[in-house]
């Protein structure tokens, strides 16, 4: 059996603006067909990371190859197969829908026809056939992001950098373009996706890299992320107030850090453990303390990211 083929490969990328380091010796390798997260919390690195892979910014330090080449400003038959979905609506205002697209996508195809029929795919893709001939301005913010999708990948690129894609829009569109990130990992393309909401990056991506201050913070998939910290489930058991005794016993549990009840809620903060939820439940039969409804809720990227660095990791500073 052939061996994964990376389609990204960066190695000891530094990136100063003077004497800030924007990247600091990252190194990653991204194989073909996966949906690869980059998280971390704004101003962390993960623009300038992209603008560096596309030769878009000149860097300081480093190696960078796509397909299996060495990437270059010049390089326009590597290009030809990239996409780029931007962090900013990046369209024409004074062009409809379909000729935005049709713009973009002239970039790489000459064809008139087959350009005629990628348009075609690319609007029925992003859903934005009743609004083909609106322009940007009168389209909704979640519109408008699905515009943007369609002028990056209308001509069918093999690598797609999606930057922030779902900023500031509605429920119903983030979904929309999520599904279609993921459909579009399923027809072959290998996708890159930076993002600071944690849960998008949880629901799609493969693997997933954490930054902070230009610097790897932890690389690996959802569980091998997990796993690295002992953070483990939140316990939430509805119930009339346990004895000190019996919250005691709760306390005492092996991989219970900490437990506390308040206004009708028995809150447990428990290490990874199989059996974290039986054990609480347990000690509360055993003491006849009645109970109703149960959460337990898993760790979350976030408190990966929390337990690493010390930090939320949704931040709202400035980029």
């Amino acid at each position: 059996m052939d061996a994964p083929r990376d389609i990204v490969s960066i190695e000891g990328l530094v990136k100063r603006y003077g004497e800030l380091i924007a990247v600091d010796h990252l190194s990653l390798h991204i194989q073909a067909g996966e949906i690869f997260g980059l998280l971390g919390p704004n101003g962390c690195g993960k623009t300038t990371t992209i603008d560096c892979a596309l030769s878009l910014l000149s860097y300081d330090k480093g190696d960078i190859r796509l397909f299996g080449e060495e990437m270059s400003p010049t390089r326009y038959d590597l290009k030809r197969r990239i996409g780029m979905v931007p962090q900013e609506v990046a369209v024409y205002d004074e062009l409809t829908v379909r000729e935005n697209i049709d713009a973009f996508c002239a970039l790489y195809v000459d064809d008139k026809r087959r350009r005629r029929s990628l348009v075609d795919e690319a609007i029925e893709f992003v859903g934005l056939g009743d609004f083909e001939k609106f322009r940007p301005k009168k389209l909704s913010g979640g519109l408008r992001r699905r515009l943007n999708i369609a002028c990056g990948i209308a001509h069918k690129p093999e690598l797609i950098f999606f930057d922030e894609p779902t900023v500031a829009v509605d429920p119903q569109s983030r979904n929309s373009i999520l599904e279609g990130i993921v459909r579009l990992s399923r027809e072959g393309a290998t996708v890159v996706y930076t993002s600071h909401y944690m849960e998008e990056v949880e629901q799609i991506c493969s693997r997933i890299l954490i930054m902070d201050a230009g610097r790897e913070v932890a690389q690996g998939t959802n569980d091998e992320l997990k796993a690295m910290v002992g953070t483990g489930e939140r316990i939430r058991v509805e119930c009339p107030p346990p004895s000190e005794a019996t919250l005691e016993t709760v306390r005492r549990l092996t991989h219970v850090r900490k437990a506390d009840y308040a206004d009708g809620i028995l809150a447990c903060e428990c290490a990874n453990g199989a059996h974290n939820l039986a054990d609480v439940l347990g000690v509360l039969a055993e003491a006849g303390v009645p109970y109703g409804r149960v959460y337990s809720e898993p760790p979350t990227l976030n408190d990966v990211f929390l337990e690493i660095t010390g930090k939320e990791l949704r931040d709202e500073s400035v980029a």
